[in-house]
């Protein structure tokens, strides 16, 4: 059996009435991400995460409509005909292809497809192949090269740091499942997603319908190909195949390109896609190369005329990395042998380009054409609080500030302490001052910094009445220092509160 025929076919894309009646009857029954979680418990609801379905199993096997809607699209179990024709327009879906006869008096369905819910309560559904809406492929072990996943991990991470002001044109870059297309259509005019693979387009436009969102203009290609060379966009995202693997096995994961060259040239070629202040968000695998600073490896990356802020979030060891992959792909219920042939495989890939760990993370690029572009490159694996579209919108704005004032104009400035901005003094135990003082912020990126006792004593006192020369000279009074060598060696330590957001300035 082919990959091809692997996969089951798809419902037409062309009957967005039927669309719009199985979405009436979907919410008509509460299958919402609400109505979920709150039939299955958090338990069970965590459980598909994992993809363990017997705690969701025993959750539905009443007769309700929901029961009957979560074992039909969720948990790809056959349902009897006759029920489930109280709840849906049966002869509509099996005519357009939502549904298939399982037996003589049972249907079931063709696609996942999973209640998700939109940032401002919105009910939107993700429609997914069949088992990978539970866990992922991995979930049911398929390997079916085109197959297309629905919401994970890296969907709702890469969604939650999108910057959402309102745009005029909006890039979905392997759009998958159309998960970040739903996302971009409430703050963009025109929605343009693209994929290599035709089916995910395919289910792509079965998403948007469902969730009764205008279908974006859907095209076909890898990378930029189908954009033409003179159309801008003012946002683009991308959680692109970025896996780092020998061949290109999996379409929805493996980019086909050597290493992390498909990363690499994503970013390196987005620069000329956008318009001045244009955002470019990615999620991403990189290598660490033995001998080479992996900074150094991103920073070659970013295009000319971007600003780019580039957090690593996660490193794993080549073993690690190799393991999970394979997992992902069910590969570990083969026989010992293929699963030792694939796995070393990887390590062989691996040790022919000297890489010793890959790094995850997320890229963002916004186009300034600044004579002196910023670059920031660091490592953050600490939790940080989630959806942060606006803390990215803001570090780009702070850097815009502190390039358009020189050390005097800050001087000059006024801040005020940003929320939720805590001190912490550390030291031991019965010792009059403390070794050193932490500045540390509950939200956002939840950062935290080491700071001296002026630059504590300056954030604490930021309250947007006074120019922070003024403060300097009142901090050097009571330290007994010199002022002018206090406003000489202090403008350094506020750039930096500034650049990560513990203070704001007064605009």
């Amino acid at each position: 059996m082919s990959n091809a025929d692997a996969l089951a076919p798809l419902p037409a894309p062309d009957r967005p009435d039927v669309a719009a009646r199985l979405r009436d009857a979907l919410l008509g029954a509460s299958y919402t991400a609400d109505g979920l979680l709150e039939l299955l418990g958090a338990p069970a609801y965590a459980a598909l995460s994992r993809s363990e379905t017997v705690p969701a199993l025993r959750a539905t096997r009443g007769d309700t409509p929901l029961e009957l809607l979560v074992r039909l699209f969720l948990l790809q179990q056959p349902v009897p005909h006759a029920r489930v024709a109280r709840i849906l327009p049966v002869g509509d879906c099996l005519d357009s292809g939502w549904l298939t006869r399982a037996g003589a008096d049972e249907v079931a369905a063709t696609v996942d497809v999973r209640p998700y819910g939109g940032p401002a309560g919105e009910d939107w559904f993700i429609v997914s192949d069949l088992g990978c809406a539970v866990g992922g492929a991995g979930g049911i072990g398929s390997r079916a090269e085109g197959v297309v996943l629905g919401v994970g991990g890296a969907s709702t991470t890469l969604a939650g740091l999108t910057v959402r002001t309102p745009v005029a044109a909006a890039l979905d870059l392997g759009t998958g499942s159309g998960i970040q297309a739903l996302h971009a259509s409430r703050h963009a005019t025109r929605v343009t997603a693209t994929d290599v693979n035709p089916r995910a387009l395919h289910i792509t436009g079965l998403t948007l319908a469902l969730s009764g969102v205008p279908v974006a203009d859907l095209r076909e290609g890898s990378l930029f190909e189908p954009v033409r060379q003179d159309e801008r966009y003012d946002l683009i995202v991308s959680n692109p195949p970025f896996v780092i693997s020998p061949g290109a096995r999996l379409t929805y994961r493996d980019g086909g390109m050597g290493g992390d060259d498909l990363c690499r040239t994503l970013v390196q070629e987005a620069g000329e896609r956008l318009t001045a202040g244009g955002f470019a968000q990615f999620l991403a695998n990189w290598q660490h190369v033995e001998g080479e600073e992996w900074t150094d490896r991103l920073r070659s990356w970013v295009p000319r005329g971007c600003d780019a802020w580039i957090v690593q979030r996660e490193v794993q060891d080549i073993n690690q990395y190799a393991e999970l992959w394979l997992r992902d792909a069910g590969d570990h219920r083969d026989d010992t042998a293929a699963y030792q042939a694939r796995y070393d495989a990887w390590l062989d890939e691996f040790e022919a380009r000297k890489v010793r760990a890959v790094g995850f993370g997320w890229i963002t690029l916004r186009r300034s054409d600044a004579a002196e572009p910023s670059v920031v490159v660091e490592e953050w694996p600490h939790p940080v609080e989630q959806p942060l579209g606006e803390t990215v919108r803001a570090h780009f704005e702070r850097i815009d500030y502190l390039r358009a004032h020189d050390d005097a104009a800050l001087l000059e400035a006024s801040f005020t302490l940003a929320g939720e901005v805590v001190q912490e003094q550390v030291g031991l135990p019965g010792a009059e001052d403390p070794e050193h003082v932490v500045l540390r912020q509950n939200r956002g990126m939840r950062r935290a910094t080491r700071v001296d006792t002026v630059a504590a004593g300056f954030a604490g006192v930021c309250d947007g009445t006074m120019s922070a020369g003024r403060i300097l000279d009142a901090i050097a009074q009571l330290l007994a220092e010199d002022p002018v060598l206090l406003r000489d060696r202090t403008p350094a330590q506020i750039r930096l509160l500034v650049e990560q957001g513990f203070i704001e300035p007064v605009v």
